[in-house]
């Protein structure tokens, strides 16, 4: 069966594309063609129906939530629980990032209980299933790697994050810049860091890297490329490992749709609010526009508790230069695993990061004007409507409601828009701003 990819590149516009057109308001020949020129994606599993969405050029910048366990707290129930919420709160993807118990049938459940195109990163499983059976990460093989690979495409995974960028020359500029202020903070990237230098081997999802696309292939499955050497602080910012990952990983988004398969880089991590620009940009220009995965990224080190929000600054500016997917940042990170509460809150923050961007990136503030002449006409059913987050607006309006229906009790009597909208009828009336 041809990828989506192979089909646009027929000219054909698969069901798969027409349904992403009605969704995203686009003519099917739009989407069809940025897929064909690789610039967009749709995260898919022949083995599994989800809730499609277009991730790439023209398109509304996408929310990603993860989930997953930890080794130090493994509950199904809980991560399922993660799963649900973030849907409900408006999450676009989902990703299931467990290290902890049985990761195979967290996987099922979690694809069970949720909608949403569903992505793993593979590595994870890999290492930890080769902790368990031979005590030690060092000691996976190739053949237990590729099998981690094929499982989880078969069970409906719909874009899975390979590291496959992390190879002996960027290892070699890691050293020579010798290693860095933050470290090195993506779970797989670090494994495989390690292995390679153990092993004294070339990373085997770079060096055979045609067999990582052929099993992503069979299913349709979205290769996105782990950002394995992102920057865990500002300090580390485009520093030369980083950007020689990022190198490769756009040179093997090419040779990857040339193979048929849909391709996705991802990037960068923490980043300081003047190095953002530059970062998109460079994946842009040196992927041919390949859809932009951003982590983050965090504008500051120094905001644990409240992560969510400096992951939100810079998530916003990420999409305003052209950023495609934001993975959210939840106010836990770098404390504890996200609970449900957590889920919600990151999920929220991201979204306004989006549209913030989108704001800009897309031209897209009508819903932004009908919001400013419901709050000038004090119309607050449409206001609750317009805005993200009707439930927990009127819940704050209701829990303090004012003397005056048509006020709020910020303002009371003293609301400026009621004592001064009666003075600019006839303005409104003739003008265009009604």
């Amino acid at each position: 069966m041809p990828t989506q990819i192979e089909s646009a590149r027929k000219n054909i516009i698969t069901k798969e594309i027409r349904e992403v057109a009605v969704s995203e308001g686009k003519p099917p020949e739009y989407i069809k063609d940025m897929i064909a020129k690789g610039q967009m994606v749709i995260p898919n599993n022949i083995n599994r129906k989800a809730r499609l969405v277009g991730i790439g050029k023209g398109l509304r910048t996408k929310v990603n939530a993860s989930i997953g366990t930890s080794s130090d707290i493994v509950d199904i129930k809980a991560e399922v629980e993660k799963a649900i919420a973030a849907e409900k709160a408006g999450a676009d993807t989902l990703m299931e990032l467990s290290v902890g118990g049985d990761l195979d049938a967290i996987r099922k459940e979690v694809l069970a209980a949720t909608n949403l195109s569903v992505g793993s990163v593979p590595l994870y499983q890999a290492f930890a299933e080769a902790i368990k059976k031979y005590h030690d990460p060092n000691k996976l093989t190739e053949e237990l790697l590729f099998d981690v690979l094929e499982r989880q495409c078969a069970d409906g995974i719909s874009f899975m994050a390979v590291h496959c960028g992390i190879n002996r020359l960027t290892i070699e500029r890691l050293k020579k810049q010798g290693y860095r202020y933050g470290g090195l903070v993506s779970r797989g990237g670090s494994y495989m860091v390690g292995w390679m230098i153990k092993n004294n081997r070339e990373n085997p999802l770079y060096e055979k890297f045609d067999k990582v696309v052929s099993i992503l292939k069979k299913y349709d499955c979205v290769l996105s490329l782990g950002n394995g050497l992102r920057a865990g602080a500002v300090h580390d910012s485009l520093d030369r490992a980083q950007v020689q990952e990022l190198l490769i990983n756009c040179e093997l988004a090419e040779a990857g749709q040339n193979m048929g398969c849909q391709m996705m880089c991802e990037g960068p991590g923490h980043l300081p609010l003047d190095d953002i620009e530059a970062n998109v940009k460079l994946q842009k220009r040196m992927s041919n526009d390949a859809p932009f995965y951003v982590l983050g990224p965090l504008t500051t080190d120094i905001a644990a508790g409240y992560d969510h929000i400096s992951a939100a600054i810079g998530a916003a500016s990420a999409a305003r230069y052209g950023a495609d997917l934001i993975c959210y940042v939840t106010p836990a990170e770098h404390l504890a695993l996200p609970n449900k509460e957590d889920v919600i809150e990151g999920v929220h923050a991201a979204r306004i990061a989006a549209h913030v961007g989108d704001m800009v990136k897309l031209g897209t503030k009508d819903r932004d004007m009908n919001m400013a002449k419901a709050r000038r006409d004090l119309r607050w059913e449409d206001q609750y409507k317009l805005g993200f987050f009707s439930e927990k607006a009127r819940e704050i309006r209701n829990s303090r409601y004012p003397e005056e229906a048509d006020t709020c009790t910020m303002c009371g009597s003293f609301c400026a828009l009621d004592n001064v909208n009666q003075y600019f009828e006839k303005d409104l009336k003739k003008g265009n701003k009604a």
